[in-house]
Formats: structure tokens, C-alpha cells, sequence
């Protein structure tokens, strides 16, 4: 078997491998038997966003949870930061969240944090991915008389708002704004808007009645069009499109501008720093994000450390370098002094708060970054040697890294999981940009594509 785990949990079609009724139940028996110790009944925090499988795969997860002895505390439908905070407040030994994120409803996935609200380390999912490989798991259930029980909490959602509006400046109101809310027919459908609304806002909410098959169905972070209109028709002081388990969220100013994740990273940061708050002056992104971001913090006197497309690998510099905020330009942010995770609303509020204290609309708070065109070119290789090996590919890189000067950006790389190379290249005009990719991407294509 192949490795399950990948940088974020296990994901699939859902009801075919390895997103299966019999694969939920032995990660349910395996998470348990990891977590037993003397005389302690394990207790696993399941949650999960509006899917049609998450109820099938909740079911199997619970029932391998039993057979092996532990609890299974349930919270329904719940945002994956939500379980990451609940897990952690209820004191459960780990807390799953059934959810595919921005996918289609079809797929599904399981991922996993653990008692502290930090997504599952990588030696954790191999003990896992161990066991899940044994023929005999079935076999380490315990003694029926100590066969565990299921709870379900009514009341997850409510402890969970409380939490996110205490992420909220005391000092602040969001009395008199108005606020819409996308909230893509997923997890956060309920939540959301009661949050905001309970922190003074006036709040119009969008695609707020899931179906279990509407999930991201042309809404949420990755299509934010509708609540663009949705924002300059009502008025409105800003928009938020969250994706199917909140964990990311895109902006959108009063003037029906979308805010990139690094745009909403440089508004809050410059807030931050003002206030003392921005522990080391240290901002974390990705290599994936804009040049723009990194020229606008530069200006701001803010370092930056920058780390592989992933929020975990974020997070994991965030830990080493003491940072306390960072995030990805898909709008998944980490305010490491409120929260473990990425959570979608906590990023609005923190954004939110940006703008009260600064006392100016989003739209002119945006203007602190410029976004440099960007070009993408994926060229389908035969290969995937080192590209530091391939003279031709090196040099070309370098003429056009040296004709940017600071004004720009290359990056080349391997798809982790394509046979294919991208060929990235920002710079300060639309035409250059194209111009360079493509100088780039035709020698990647001699050298090393498919023929």
C-alpha cells in the first residue's frame, strides 16, 4: 500500500480508496490505539463540513474509535479550525475533520490534530500509516466490557463563536458595517454569519443552504465573483468567501476588489508592527507568493521567511523562527497568538480589526501592495532531472533573473505530483512577464519535454 497521508490528511473520492467506510474504520481504530495508555479511556473529537460522505465516514470512524475502546465526542458540522480549538479545549487526545476543503463534493478526506490543536506531525501519520498496514489491527480491539461510547455536543458551536469573537479587539465594534459573507454551502454556513452578527455587524449572507452536493459549487474562496457584486450592490463595508471547511478566506473591498492572501497578509502585518504586536517583525510566506508581497513588507522595515506551498510547512517555520503570523497567497492565514491553525474567520476579524484601527476603508488599505502580473506555463516532461544539472535550463534562468533585477521573480520547479515542470515568472508589466516565461518554458521544453 501506498503512502496515505499527504500534506494535508488523507484525501480521495469519496466511497472508493482510500476514502472508504472500511479505510475510516481502521484510521478510527488506529488513532485510538496510539492514543491508549494505563487506565486512561481515549477520546477522539470528530467533526466534520456539509458533505454527503462526511456522514458515512463519520459512522465508520466512530465505530473503529469503539471497537478499540475509546469515546468519540461529536460535533457535527464544524469548520476544520473549530475542531482544532475543540479538540484542544475539550482535552481529547486528537480531533478529526472529515472534509475536502475547496474540492468538489465528490472527494472527501480525513485529517488529523492532535490534543494540542496542531495538525498531526509527520511521525504520528507513519505510526498511523503502520498500522493501517497490519492484517491483525482488527485483532488489538479490547475486551467487550471496555467497548467505548458516543457523545454528541450540542452546544460545539456556540463555545467555538465565543472563541472566535474573543479573537476580537474588546476596544473595537463592527456596530454600523455591513458584511457579506460567502460561505461557499459549507461548514462555516452557520457559524459565520452568528459570529459577526454577534460582534455588531449587519450581515448578508450568501450560499448558506447546503445540500450535501452544493459544497464550493460556483461560491466560496475559489469564486468570489458573486459576492464582488454582491458587496458594491448592497453597499457593503466588505466581503469574505470562506471554502468548504473555512480554514482559508478570501477579501473583497467596499469597490468590489478581491484581496489576495498576501494582500490581507500585508494589511494585517502593517497593523500589526504598528501596534507592537508582530513578535520578531517577521512575516512567513510561500515560494508561490506574489513578489509584491515581498517588496511591500520589505517597505514596511517587516523581515520575511519564506516556506514550501503548504500551511503546515508555514506553520513549521512560523514555530522555528517565532513568528506570529503568516500564511499563503490562497488566502490561508495563521495568526499564531489567536490560533493553532489557518481558520478563515479569525483571518476576517484580524483583517477587520486592521481596518478600525487604521481608520480607512479596505480598498485604500489595499493599495500598500502592488500585485505584479504573474504567468504560469506547465510543460510536460519525459523526465525529471535536477534542474541545476541542465546547463541550458540554468542559464536562461539566470539572463532573465538578471534583466528583473529585484523588479521580478522566477521560479522553476517540478510538479509533486504531475509529470511536469511550472515555469513561474512575475515581473512589472503583463508583456514581459510573457515574454520571459516563455523564453524559460521553450528550453524547458527543449531540453527535457515530451516529445
Amino acid at each position: 500500500m501506498g503512502r496515505l497521508f499527504g500534506t494535508d490528511g488523507i484525501r480521495g473520492v469519496a466511497n472508493r480508496h482510500p476514502m472508504t467506510a472500511e479505510m475510516a474504520m481502521k484510521v478510527g481504530r488506529a488513532i485510538t490505539c496510539i492514543s491508549r495508555r494505563k487506565g486512561h479511556t481515549p477520546r477522539i473529537l470528530i467533526g466534520h463540513d456539509t458533505r454527503l460522505s462526511g456522514y458515512l465516514l463519520e459512522n465508520a470512524l466512530v465505530a473503529g474509535i469503539l471497537s478499540m475502546g475509546g469515546d468519540a465526542l461529536l460535533v457535527g458540522t464544524m469548520p476544520t479550525p473549530g475542531v482544532s480549538y475543540l479538540a484542544r479545549s475539550m482535552r481529547a487526545d486528537a480531533g478529526i475533520v472529515i472534509s475536502a476543503s475547496h474540492n468538489p463534493y465528490q472527494d472527501n478526506g480525513i485529517k488529523i490534530f492532535s490534543r494540542d490543536g496542531f495538525k498531526l506531525p509527520d511521525e504520528k501519520e507513519d505510526e498511523i500509516e503502520a498500522l493501517l498496514s497490519r492484517d491483525d489491527l482488527a485483532g488489538l480491539h479490547p475486551d467487550p466490557s471496555v467497548i467505548g461510547k458516543a457523545y454528541r455536543f450540542d452546544d460545539a458551536a456556540g463555545r467555538y463563536i465565543v472563541f472566535l469573537k474573543n479573537s476580537f479587539p474588546a476596544e473595537y465594534s463592527l456596530e454600523g458595517m455591513k458584511i457579506v459573507l460567502d460561505c461557499s454551502n459549507g461548514a462555516t454556513y452557520r457559524i459565520a454569519p452568528e459570529t459577526f452578527f454577534e460582534l455588531g455587524a449587519e450581515v448578508v449572507s450568501l450560499f448558506t443552504e447546503p445540500d450535501g452536493r452544493n459544497i464550493n459549487r460556483d461560491c466560496g474562496s475559489q469564486h468570489p465573483e458573486t459576492l464582488a457584486a454582491e458587496v458594491v450592490r448592497r453597499g457593503a463595508s466588505a466581503g469574505f468567501a470562506f471554502d468548504g471547511d473555512g480554514d482559508r478566506v478570501i477579501a473583497v473591498d467596499e469597490q468590489g476588489g478581491i484581496l489576495t492572501g498576501d494582500q490581507m497578509m500585508t494589511v494585517c502585518a502593517a497593523a500589526m508592527k504598528k501596534q507592537g504586536r508582530l513578535k520578531g517583525g517577521l512575516v512567513v510566506s510561500t515560494v508561490m507568493s506574489n513578489i509584491g508581497f515581498k517588496l511591500a513588507v520589505r517597505d514596511l522595515g517587516i523581515r520575511t521567511v519564506t516556506a514550501d506551498v503548504g500551511d503546515r510547512y508555514v506553520l513549521k517555520e512560523m514555530l522555528e523562527h517565532g513568528a506570529v503570523l503568516g500564511g499563503e497567497d490562497s488566502g490561508h492565514l495563521i495568526f499564531l497568538d489567536h490560533h493553532t491553525t489557518g481558520d478563515g474567520i479569525v483571518s476576517a476579524i484580524q483583517l477587520l480589526a486592521a481596518m478600525q484601527f487604521e481608520g480607512k476603508p479596505l480598498s485604500e488599505l489595499a493599495k500598500i501592495m502592488k500585485i505584479y502580473p504573474q504567468k504560469l506555463v506547465n510543460v510536460d516532461v519525459a523526465s525529471k532531472p535536477d534542474i541545476d544539472t541542465i546547463p541550458e535550463v540554468v542559464s536562461v534562468i539566470r539572463e532573465v533573473e538578471r534583466e528583473l533585477g529585484d523588479g521580478g521573480r522566477v521560479l522553476v520547479r517540478y510538479s509533486g505530483t504531475q509529470q511536469m515542470c511550472r515555469v513561474m515568472v512575475e515581473a512589472p508589466s503583463a508583456e514581459q512577464t510573457e515574454a520571459c516565461c516563455k523564453r524559460i518554458a521553450d528550453v524547458v521544453s527543449m531540453k527535457i519535454g515530451k516529445r
